[in-house]
C-alpha cells in the first residue's frame, strides 16, 4: 500500500480519527507508534514514519502507544471492499486462519503459492502473514491479561503463542511492559469469571441502532434473540471453530458493547472479527455517504440515517439457508420455519447460560453443512424443492467446492451458487452481500428496492454512481420503506432458474 504521506502527516495534525487503522504513525524520537488520532503532541514531520498496519510498525521495532492503543482501532476499511489476494489474505488471518492452520493453510484456502501470498501481503501491509497474525495474538493476550482472571500461562497458549518465551518476548516488544504489568495496570476492567467484556470501536458515525435493528427484526427462536422491537440489544449463538459462544450486543454510544462467554478462549480474535463483519464496523460512513449524497435522489436517505452499514454474517451455511427459506415468504414466515430448523437439527449449547438481553433457558447452534448434507429434504420444515437446494448448498459447502466466507473469490462464489439447483440471481447477489462482504451489490431484482425506487420516482436515481458502494445503497432504500427484509422479486417473466429459486 503506497500511502501519501504528505495527507497522512496533515491527517495526524489535525488527529483525524477517520484515518484511525487506515494507517500508523512511528514516532522515531520515542520508539512509539500510534493512531493519527492521539492526543499527544504532534511530533515534527521529519521524526515520523508512516505504516500501512500495526504489524508493520511493530517489525520496524516500535512500541504501542500506552495513551492511544492502536492495536485497538478499527481495521481499515479497504479490507472491507477490496477483492483481490492481499484483501482475501488480511480477512482471513483477522479470523484466525494462520493461528490455526499456518501460512500453509492459510495459502491452501486462498488457492495460492505461500510465497504468492506472502509477497502480496507484505506489499500491501509492509509485513508478513506471521508478523500480522503476531501482532493480533499481542492484543488477544492484552485483552485476556486486562479482562480476565486466566494465569499467564493459559494467556499465552490461548492467544495462540506457542511457548511462554515466546509471549513473554512479544509482550514486551509489543507494550514495552510485562504481562504483569499489563495486568495490573487494569485491575479495575475485570469481567465475572467466564465472560468477556469488549468495546468494539468503529468510525463515526453508526446508526447502531438501525443495524441492530435489521438482525432483530430476523431473530430465529433459540439462536438468537432481541430485547425489544427497537433491536437496543441482540444476543445470539456464534459459531466459532474451537465450540460456541454467547454473545450479547448493546450500543456504548461510541463503541458496540459486546459481552462474550466463550467456549474456549482461543477463539476470541476469531469471534472479534465475526462480529466486526456482522455489524460492519470497520467501514468508513463518511466516504460511504459522501458517494450517495452526490444524488439528490439518496442525499436526502443518507442524511435521515448517517452511517447506515451492510450487515453480514457469521456463518455462511446460516447464511445461505436464510435466503432459500426467505425467498418470497414474509418475515414471520422465514422465522418460524428457520426456528423449526433450528429445534429440531440444530445442537443445544450453552443451556441455564444467562445475558442481559437474552435471558436464561436453551440456546441452539445452527446446523452445520455436514449436518444437512445428507439428510432427506423431505424432513425439513419447507417445501421440498427449497429443502433440496438446501442439501445440495449443504453438500457443496462441507466439500468445499463452495466457499462463501470472508476470503472467498467473489466472482468464483457467486458462478458456484449460480451452478446449484434453486440457487438464481437474488439469492447469489444477497449472499454475496452478507456472506461474503461484497459492499457493491445492488439487488435491482428485488422487491422492496423496486418500491423504494419507485417512491423516488422524478429523482433521477442512477445506482451505479453509487459505486463501490451499492451494498450500502441497497440498504437505505430498505431503510425508506422501513422494512429491514429484502423481498425477492416475483419470478413472471424470469428464466427458470430463477422461478425455481422463489417458488
Amino acid at each position: 500500500m503506497v500511502i501519501d504521506t504528505d495527507a497522512a502527516y496533515r491527517a495526524l495534525q489535525s488527529r483525524d480519527g477517520r484515518f484511525d487503522g487506515v494507517f500508523f504513525v512511528g514516532v522515531r524520537t520515542t520508539g512509539i507508534y500510534c493512531r493519527p488520532s492521539c492526543a499527544a503532541r504532534t511530533p515534527h514531520r521529519e521524526n515520523v514514519n508512516f505504516y500501512p498496519s500495526s504489524a508493520a510498525a511493530q517489525r520496524s521495532g516500535f512500541r504501542a502507544c500506552k495513551r492511544c492503543r492502536p492495536d485497538a482501532t478499527p481495521g481499515s476499511p479497504d479490507w472491507n471492499a477490496r477483492a483481490d489476494l492481499a484483501g482475501r489474505a488480511v480477512r482471513l488471518i483477522a479470523d484466525g486462519v494462520v493461528d490455526r492452520s499456518g501460512v500453509g493453510g492459510l495459502a491452501r484456502q486462498l488457492g495460492y503459492s505461500e510465497r504468492q501470498v506472502t509477497r502480496a501481503v507484505v506489499s500491501e501491509m509492509g509485513a508478513p502473514p506471521l508478523a500480522l497474525a503476531r501482532a493480533q495474538r499481542a492484543q488477544t493476550a492484552r485483552i485476556l491479561l486486562e479482562r480476565t482472571t486466566m494465569s499467564a500461562t493459559e494467556v499465552a497458549f490461548a492467544a495462540g503463542f506457542s511457548s511462554i518465551r515466546q509471549f513473554n518476548e512479544t509482550i514486551r516488544e509489543v507494550f514495552a511492559a510485562t504481562p504483569t504489568d499489563l495486568r495490573t495496570a487494569h485491575r479495575t476492567g475485570r469481567s465475572e469469571p467466564g465472560i468477556l467484556q469488549l468495546r468494539l470501536p468503529y468510525r463515526p458515525p453508526m446508526d447502531l441502532r438501525m443495524t441492530l435493528a435489521f438482525l432483530g427484526a430476523r431473530a430465529i427462536s433459540g439462536l438468537e434473540s432481541t430485547d425489544s422491537p427497537a433491536g437496543i440489544g441482540y444476543s445470539r449463538v456464534l459459531p466459532l471453530p474451537h465450540g460456541p459462544a454467547l454473545v450479547e450486543l448493546a450500543d456504548g454510544r461510541d463503541h458496540v458493547l459486546a459481552t462474550l462467554r466463550l467456549t474456549d478462549h482461543r477463539d476470541l480474535a476469531a469471534a472479534v472479527a465475526r462480529l466486526r463483519r456482522l455489524l460492519d464496523l470497520d467501514a468508513d460512513p463518511i466516504a460511504v455517504d459522501d458517494i450517495l449524497a452526490r444524488q439528490p435522489a439518496t442525499r436526502r436517505l443518507t442524511g435521515l440515517r448517517p452511517g447506515l452499514r451492510s450487515p453480514g454474517s457469521v456463518d455462511a451455511f446460516e447464511m445461505a439457508v436464510r435466503a432459500i427459506v426467505g425467498q418470497q415468504v414474509s418475515v414471520a414466515g422465514a422465522r418460524t420455519v428457520l426456528g423449526r430448523l433450528v429445534a429440531e437439527h440444530g445442537r443445544e449449547v450453552l443451556a441455564g447460560t444467562e445475558t442481559g438481553t437474552g435471558g436464561g433457558g436453551s440456546w441452539r447452534a445452527f446446523p452445520r453443512p455436514e449436518d444437512l448434507a445428507e439428510l432427506d429434504p423431505v424432513l425439513l420444515p419447507m417445501p421440498r424443492a427449497r429443502g433440496r437446494t438446501i442439501s445440495a448448498v449443504a453438500r457443496a459447502l462441507a466439500d468445499g467446492s463452495l466457499v462463501l466466507d470472508s476470503g472467498a473469490d467473489r466472482v468464483e462464489a457467486r458462478a458456484a451458487l449460480l451452478a446449484l439447483p434453486g440457487i438464481g440471481p437474488w439469492t447469489a447477489d444477497y449472499l454475496m452481500m452478507r456472506a461474503v462482504g461484497d459492499p457493491d451489490v445492488f439487488l435491482d431484482t428485488d422487491l422492496g428496492v423496486r418500491h423504494a425506487v419507485h417512491n423516488l420516482a422524478g429523482t433521477g436515481l442512477d445506482a451505479g454512481s453509487a459505486a463501490p458502494w451499492r451494498s450500502y445503497l441497497t440498504h437505505h432504500l430498505w431503510a425508506s420503506l422501513g422494512q429491514s427484509e429484502p423481498t425477492p422479486r416475483p419470478g413472471f417473466g424470469l428464466g427458470s432458474k430463477q422461478i425455481e429459486e422463489i417458488s
